[in-house]
């Protein structure tokens, strides 16, 4: 079937990767009449936004929430486009966050998280101007994803793009683009506010993978305020979510082949696979950068500055899979939460972690009077590939189940499954270098205008995924899919 279906033809445009972004640029292109396929490596489409079954359980491995996929947004305009309407999203109200001296509920609805976040961290002038700034940078920058911003500008074209999804009401904001997080805490007397700073701190290392005095502050504004872009968990999970996209692409005529690793892509572009030679007109590389380097050398003296640049701002994720009775994780409003034990302490290794539970009732993720549990934190990318791994495995993993049984007192004492994924993990399956995930650690100096651009100079070949622009998480790459999608259109 590979070599009828994928060998004997010239494909117009050949996607390597199938996660978010490889996904989203597959479907737009074959919605549009482009004859596409997809590569993928692993056994089935998600990549790090990807799902592995298990004794009737399914487990998000990266992403377990999908952002804007509401009608409106960046995610919603991705379905409508594929011509999807059988999404079973359901629309999450928020989530609970349990700082070391409080609880927390970022609610969805906008009016209601404006009450929480003064009650719980104060009612100041300063504070209310605070949260004004970040509301404002939020507002316009939001509305310019969803019209398709792009970034870096390189050309005339990009220049007139941003100018209409910004708009002249938004072009004063753009000062702010040389400031950080930290920066805007600071101007308004709040940098020493612990809880302020610990919520702020969690929600962008979720979101921009860094801290609260590196994170650019237009980046974080946006990562800070994504439940009121909408949270939305699929049925199934990432598992339900990914099983219509592809038999979307597949239904359009779009070739999906899994277990099919690049190699290489030769001059003519040519791809070689283990399963034999593929030739498309176009490519497009989802992969991280340094593994597009290694795969498409044409690129690679183009790619070197930056892979260079982004090595030391890497970092990498464990996550903890519990398959669990019901009766478990019984008690709580909200199925998502996220959780600091130390103000004081760096984040990540388990001093900040998010929990993620499957919804009531969603037997495609768990068995019967069960539920599938995923705790995960960030983690260094050192220190995995030793002696002592299967000990610091261990730790690890007894870590995450005893600071969630703040929110679940009763979890992972009858667990049906325990399984621990680490950089070693993601490095097995994903094929990332040391297990890298989620792009790079966003900082004023590699992202927005110094971020990798789509498109390096070299016709036909493009790159889209979370070490491009705008980075990592599931809107992101799916915003890059759309500018990769209309750049190949064009």
């Amino acid at each position: 079937m590979f070599r009828t279906n994928v060998q004997n033809q010239t494909w117009d445009v050949a996607i390597i990767g199938g996660g978010m972004a490889g996904m989203g640029v597959a479907l737009r292109l074959q919605a549009a009449g482009q004859r596409t396929v997809v590569l993928e490596a692993h056994g089935h489409a998600g990549g790090c936004a990807g799902y592995f079954r298990h004794k009737g359980f399914s487990f998000d491995v990266g992403a377990t929430t999908l952002v804007d996929f509401e009608p409106g947004g960046v995610g919603a305009e991705l379905l409508d486009v594929a011509g999807i309407t059988d999404f079973a999203g359901e629309q999450l109200p928020g989530y609970g966050a349990w700082l070391p001296d409080r609880k927390v509920t970022l609610h969805r609805e906008n009016a209601l998280w404006h009450q929480e976040r003064l009650r719980a961290f104060g009612d100041s002038p300063a504070h209310r101007a605070f949260w004004t700034l970040l509301d404002r940078l939020a507002g316009v920058f939001w509305k310019a994803s969803r019209k398709g911003v792009r970034l870096p500008v390189r050309t005339g074209r990009d220049v007139l793009a941003d100018l209409r999804a910004i708009g002249l009401d938004g072009l004063p904001l753009a000062r702010y683009a040389t400031w950080t997080l930290g920066d805007a805490l600071r101007r308004h007397g709040l940098r020493e506010q612990d809880a302020l700073v610990g919520l702020l701190g969690m929600l962008v290392e979720d979101t921009v993978h860094s801290t609260v005095d590196d994170a650019p502050l237009i980046n974080a504004a946006l990562g800070v305020t994504i439940r009121g872009a909408g949270l939305t968990r699929h049925r199934g999970g990432m598992h339900g979510f990914w099983r219509v996209l592809v038999a979307r692409y597949r239904e359009l005529g779009g070739v999906f082949q899994a277990g099919c690793r690049v190699h290489s892509v030769s001059p003519g572009f040519v791809l070689d696979t283990h399963r034999g030679p593929v030739r498309a007109r176009q490519v497009v590389s989802t992969l991280p950068a340094s593994l597009t380097a290694q795969v498409i050398p044409a690129l690679a003296p183009r790619l070197r500055r930056y892979v260079t640049r982004d090595e030391p701002h890497l970092g990498g994720a464990a996550v903890v899979f519990l398959g669990v009775p019901e009766s478990e994780v019984d008690g709580q409003h909200f199925t998502h939460h996220q959780l600091m034990h130390d103000y004081r302490a760096p984040l990540g290794e388990g001093n900040n972690m998010f929990i993620s539970v499957s919804s009531a009732g969603d037997h495609d993720s768990a068995p019967p009077g069960h539920r599938a549990v995923m705790i995960s934190t960030h983690t260094e990318l050192g220190g995995w590939d030793g002696t002592d791994y299967e000990q610091r495995k261990k730790e690890l993993t007894e870590t995450l189940i005893a600071q969630a049984q703040r929110v679940y007192p009763q979890l992972g004492e009858r667990a049906v499954v325990c399984q621990t994924a680490t950089p070693r993990t993601y490095e097995h399956f994903t094929s990332r270098p040391r297990g890298a995930v989620a792009g790079v650690r966003q900082t004023l100096r590699n992202t927005n205008q110094r971020a990798i651009p789509h498109h390096l100079g070299i016709d036909g070949l493009w790159m889209a995924g979370d070490t491009t622009w705008p980075g990592l998480g599931t809107v992101a790459c799916v915003l890059g899919s759309r500018i990769v999608a209309e750049g190949i259109l064009r």
